[in-house]
């Protein structure tokens, strides 16, 4: 029998994007019911050949090799409260279905034999065997048999059975988003790591900004909070997201999410050098460390103001190249430049690690818009920093189709992250990449609008470009000029 998920629950089960489901959800090659997606239909688009090579089988596999146990326990199994409670709500569940089976096998055979029954009397009168009572009692017995028969186990029922042991299902109301609460991480954790834009503040439940509403499940805390819900907020189901985890397979919270750059507020905080690594002769990673108790909230694609109070104050302002999730680790590439004051300082060796870096921010628009569009990302030098930011924030939603990046050097060290774009691409299906590179920024920008057409994009991408005003205005002309519109062409200028 079709068992039923939703398409992000199907996702999971087969091992690819989200978005690729939706895609052909809109072609018409899966129906869906309410809003969900049978099983059956899942496996004929995905038979179990190409099922044993998905990652979540992988996973479920792995659970059962001794060799990958440790990994398993410290990345994908929450603790044993969490465990001991989801197992209880699934011993619930399977109980109430027996009771229920027990319940409907006791009314089938009743009214099988009130059949039997009625047509005796029929004969018993003298009559002969009534033919409609004779169909009923064969239906009834054909129907009881199916009902009682041993058919082949379903392998995405098993595994959707195992996914909701070891990780829950969290839908946000009103905005109907979803995601995966696996390991140890906090609802807050969880919902960050899938790309999602809570509203939140310290992150250790002190400020009470990442306040939800359960409706539906349960959840189980995680740590002590500072911060005191009143009595009646505890009535209507109020948590902090940061100290609580999902207690239920499936978990609905009531919340609001940031729209855009404008739900974010400005922030000011004092963070420590966590370290200044050389990526290339004319390329410093700079990385930054937040307060436990302040963590910088921002989007992908967003830039900072970094100041320097040593002798004369030193300000600049630099794109955050790190993903939102990791909000207290913020990674900027900082290119040398004798017009920078910042860069001069990290380049001259006077800004070590534990230094004090404020950070003022975030500020920007330039971050991905809620959309099923694949995406196509173009960076020139060092704007590679809120591309990646953009990647990693992509990757994390797991809702676009296909992910290709076009990356122009215009100086040797221009590629310093050509490892990083190798990785990901070896690890992910829908992620290319293409390498390119001109010491001219228009014309590399002109040749890569080539690329990227004889590449097959076709207007129907989304494309976030960033890089000199050259590089981003050729691109958006001659992207213009191929019939992409407008609407689908978003540009970041550095300086």
């Amino acid at each position: 029998m079709a068992h039923w998920v939703t398409v992000w629950r199907a996702a999971q089960l087969v091992g690819v994007p989200r978005g690729v489901l939706q895609q052909r959800v809109r072609a018409g090659e899966i129906e869906l019911a309410d809003g969900l997606v049978s099983t059956e239909s899942l496996l004929r688009l995905y038979p179990q050949t190409q099922l044993e090579e998905s990652g979540m089988l992988e996973r479920v596999v792995q659970i059962r090799d001794e060799a990958f146990g440790r990994r398993v326990r410290e990345r994908l199994l929450p603790s044993q409260e969490v465990l001991a409670q989801r197992l209880f709500r699934q011993t619930q569940e399977l109980a109430d279905v027996q009771r229920h089976l027990q319940r409907y096998h006791a009314l089938v055979l009743a009214l099988r034999e009130r059949v039997r029954h009625l047509n005796a009397e029929a004969r018993a009168d003298g009559g002969a065997d009534d033919p409609r009572l004779l169909e009923l009692q064969r239906q009834l017995n054909d129907g009881l048999a199916r009902a009682l028969a041993t058919e082949p186990v379903d392998v995405l029922d098993v595994m959707d059975d195992l996914l909701k042991v070891v990780s829950a299902q969290v839908t946000l109301r009103p905005s109907g988003h979803q995601f995966a609460v696996e390991g140890h991480d906090s609802l807050l954790q969880a919902g960050m790591r899938a790309g999602l834009k809570l509203n939140y503040g310290c992150g250790n439940g002190t400020c009470g900004m990442c306040k939800v509403r359960v409706t539906s499940g349960q959840v189980v805390r995680t740590m002590p909070t500072d911060y005191p819900l009143s009595e009646n907020e505890k009535a209507q189901g109020y948590v902090l997201a940061c100290a609580h985890t999902a207690g239920s397979s499936e978990l609905t919270l009531e919340t609001l999410e940031a729209a855009g750059p404008a739900d974010i507020p400005p922030q000011q905080i004092v963070t420590n050098v966590r370290a200044v690594r050389a990526l290339a002769p004319d390329t410093l990673l700079l990385h930054l460390q937040t307060p436990r108790s302040h963590r910088l909230r921002f989007l992908a694609g967003q830039r900072v103001t970094l100041g320097v109070a040593q002798g004369d104050d030193v300000h600049a302002s630099h794109a955050i190249a790190s993903c939102p999730c990791d909000d207290r680790n913020l990674q900027f590439f900082i290119p040398r430049d004798a017009e920078d004051p910042l860069a001069a300082r990290l380049f001259g060796g006077a800004l070590k690690a534990g230094d004090a870096v404020t950070v003022w921010g975030p500020s920007g628009d330039f971050v991905l818009a809620e959309d099923a569009h694949p995406l196509v990302f173009a960076a020139c030098d060092t704007a590679f920093a809120p591309v990646k930011s953009l990647i990693e924030h992509a990757l994390s939603l797991d809702a676009a189709p296909s992910i290709a990046l076009f990356w122009l050097a215009t100086r040797p060290d221009g590629h310093f992250m050509a490892n990083q774009c190798r990785a990901w691409s070896e690890a992910l299906d829908p992620f290319e990449y293409t390498l390119s590179t001109h010491d001219d920024v228009a014309t590399g920008a002109s040749q890569m609008a080539a690329a990227i057409r004889a590449d097959l994009f076709d207007i129907d991408c989304a494309f976030y470009i960033a890089g000199p005003a050259a590089f981003v205005e050729t691109l958006r002309h001659e992207l213009g000029a191929a019939g992409v519109p407008a609407s689908q062409l978003h540009g970041e200028i550095t300086a």
